[in-house]
């Protein structure tokens, strides 16, 4: 059995992120929940997540290894008239991926050096209006509007995922879950959901 290091210092503003020793990869990960994200400047440091609807943009230097993962949805539709709607939601979008680039901007990336993979967005429950698919859609468009470029993607199906980001060398393993065991993910996405809905406007791949 290798030596734990000991856990790397985070950067300023991420010490709230839950962050652990994770033995199957032997590395220090930061696990992020909907609404929020993590920036590393640290070598061998992992970002993990669990998507259902929700998309992840993974951003990175790929010069400085510089890089995080963000985890969002759009506010839902609601009663709100169309174009009110999509104010809000194209507001929230893009705060989500705002923050996220300008957060590792500020830790020394640049710009011109950026890289995007993008996962996520399933449609988990049959029954329901396709968020995922809208999710999609505006990290594409984002993506696009900004100029930046996007290596790989693993988006929409059916199914949620698993997600493991390596900023400093970019590698993405997402795997796809056949099943969910329990509801905990399901119940954290609808309350994400509802908070969104009170106040919309705050935030290659290796399959394994």
């Amino acid at each position: 059995m290798s030596i734990r290091p000991a856990q790397p210092r985070c950067l300023p503003d991420f010490e709230h992120i839950n962050r652990y020793w994770d033995r199957n990869n032997e590395v220090w990960a930061a696990k992020i929940l909907p609404g929020e994200y993590y920036v590393s400047h640290n070598n061998n440091e992992v970002i993990s997540t669990t998507l259902g609807s929700c998309v992840s943009a993974c951003i990175r230097d790929n010069v400085f290894g510089i890089g995080g993962m963000n985890h969002f949805m759009l506010p839902s539709k609601g009663q709100h008239g169309s174009d009110d709607w999509m104010d809000s939601a194209t507001r929230y979008g893009s705060y989500a991926m705002e923050h996220l680039i300008n957060d590792i901007l500020k830790a020394g990336g640049n710009r011109k050096n950026l890289e995007v993979k993008l996962t996520g967005g399933g449609k988990i429950v049959a029954n329901m209006s396709d968020v995922g698919l809208r999710n999609i859609e505006f990290a594409l468009e984002y993506l696009k509007t900004e100029n930046l470029n996007i290596l790989s993607k693993d988006l929409g199906d059916v199914y949620p995922r698993k997600v493991l980001y390596f900023p400093d060398s970019g590698r993405l393993l997402v795997k796809r879950l056949r099943s969910l065991h329990n509801e905990t993910l399901l119940e954290r996405e609808k309350s994400y959901q509802h908070e969104l809905e009170v106040q919309p406007d705050s935030g290659g791949v290796e399959l394994f």
